[in-house]
């Protein structure tokens, strides 16, 4: 049986295990689908992003980019110009996380083989 780890704290992240802190950054359903665009088009405006996942608000990608900025995956730059202008892109953490994304992708697709032989 295993024994149940330790809390461990560190800066304002609390997490058990690492892939416990994997998940806070990258868990749910929207930021794997963000950095993976992010990965494939390099640099991303907020309405270009938008329009690549529609089902997302824009309420919950506004969320989503603050978290993942604030965790240091994704870069936020911003022009000083009138309308303003923003633009999106990975971080070094950001694209190592890419080849993990596209594992999970490529996994994703031989579930759906497995799905359709049921």
């Amino acid at each position: 049986m295993s024994e149940i780890c330790e809390i461990i704290i560190v800066k304002n992240k609390k997490f058990r295990c690492y892939f416990d802190l994997c998940l806070q950054i990258i868990g749910g359903k929207w930021k794997p689908m963000i950095l993976y665009h992010l990965s494939l088009d390099n640099i991303l405006r907020f309405g270009e992003l938008r329009r690549k996942m529609p089902d997302i608000t824009e309420r919950m990608l506004t969320k989503q980019f603050r978290e993942l900025e604030a965790d240091g995956v994704i870069n936020r730059k911003v022009y000083q110009q009138v309308p303003p202008k923003v633009e999106y892109s990975l971080k070094t953490l950001g694209k190592n996380l890419i080849p993990i994304l596209a594992e999970l992708r490529e996994w994703g697709e031989q579930y759906e083989k497995y799905l359709l032989d049921q």
